[in-house]
């Protein structure tokens, strides 16, 4: 993670007052870094959750894995209404030929939140094209926030991600991303490799988001605008939602203007479409894209799921 010196640290610190940090709780060790290795053998790894409300409490009723994808002991930071549950992948990074799937059922009237301990890593292809599926289905009154750590497209990745979210009625679903691609901090840029992504949210059976992303790159369209405009690090974050007071979108802008005064080649966007609100980041900070994305949800957080902005444990430590 980068450091955010003295003049960055007063300008990041006038993100919305309505985000609130967690309690400290006890977590396990995450496995450190490892280096890919060209003789890996690649991995498949299989987690099924299931979260279902109980007399006023959501619980984690189901979890099934196979391979090295676990989900650790549920948390109730805020409260017994919202399970909040950290996905660990004990290798530290995913290897040219590793594939991984992730589903998660919420029932109807349960809330979960689901993050990450720390970035997940895209190492070296080797010859081998990576898979990552997640699946997310909701039932009536339901609500998730996935809000896993940065992702990291190490040089000459190979990768492909479908992440498919279906809603029921007057469910919600709320996801953010952070995507960098190369390791800038050691130097590295990513023009070598391939990154397909897909992102689908259905509400009742009806398609109401989808996008799709290709970059390659060694392609001069990576420095386009249509793509990443030369920048390193884009950030989206998306909710499903009805239309918002204008009031509360106007000053969700300027919250995010402030957080990118010290980096001012970033660009940043919120639209408000007819069925989702969509937030944009693109520069070359994967830390102010992280307070972009925060400022965000502690504008929106209350209006949206009628609950205070806080930021999760993981994200802080």
């Amino acid at each position: 993670m980068l450091l955010p010196n003295c003049s960055e640290t007063s300008i990041l610190n006038q993100r919305s007052p309505t985000i609130l940090k967690y309690p400290e709780q006890s977590m396990a060790t995450v496995a450190v870094d490892s280096v890919a290795n060209p003789k890996h053998t690649p991995l498949q790894a299989r987690l099924a959750l299931k979260f279902a409300e109980d007399a006023g409490t959501t619980r984690l009723v189901s979890r099934d894995h196979y391979g090295p994808l676990l989900v650790q002991k549920p948390l109730y930071p805020e409260g017994r209404k919202v399970c909040h549950v950290v996905i660990i992948h004990p290798p530290g990074g995913v290897v040219g030929g590793d594939q991984l799937e992730l589903t998660a059922h919420i029932g109807s009237s349960a809330h979960a939140q689901i993050t990450t301990p720390g970035a997940t890593k895209w190492y070296k292809a080797n010859g081998h094209v990576s898979h990552q599926k997640i699946r997310i289905s909701l039932e009536n009154d339901a609500s998730l926030e996935w809000v896993p750590q940065e992702t990291i497209f190490y040089n000459n990745a190979d990768v492909r991600i479908d992440h498919e979210v279906t809603l029921e009625d007057n469910a919600i679903y709320a996801g953010c991303e952070i995507l960098c691609f190369g390791r800038t901090a050691s130097g590295e840029s990513f023009n070598k490799g391939q990154i397909s992504q897909r992102t689908s949210i259905k509400h009742n059976n009806k398609m109401i988001w989808l996008e799709q992303i290709r970059l390659n790159g060694e392609s001069p369209s990576m420095n386009g605008p249509l793509a990443l405009s030369g920048k390193t690090v884009c950030a989206t974050f998306i909710a499903t939602v009805k239309t918002l007071p204008q009031s509360l979108i106007d000053v969700t802008r300027e919250e995010m203007a402030k957080v990118t005064q010290i980096d001012p080649g970033a660009r940043v966007g919120l639209s408000q479409l007819k069925s989702v609100i969509v937030a944009r980041y693109m520069g070359d900070s994967s830390e102010i894209a992280r307070h972009v994305m925060l400022s965000v949800w502690g504008s929106l957080r209350p209006e949206i799921l009628n609950r205070t902005a806080i930021v999760p444990r993981m994200w802080s430590t």
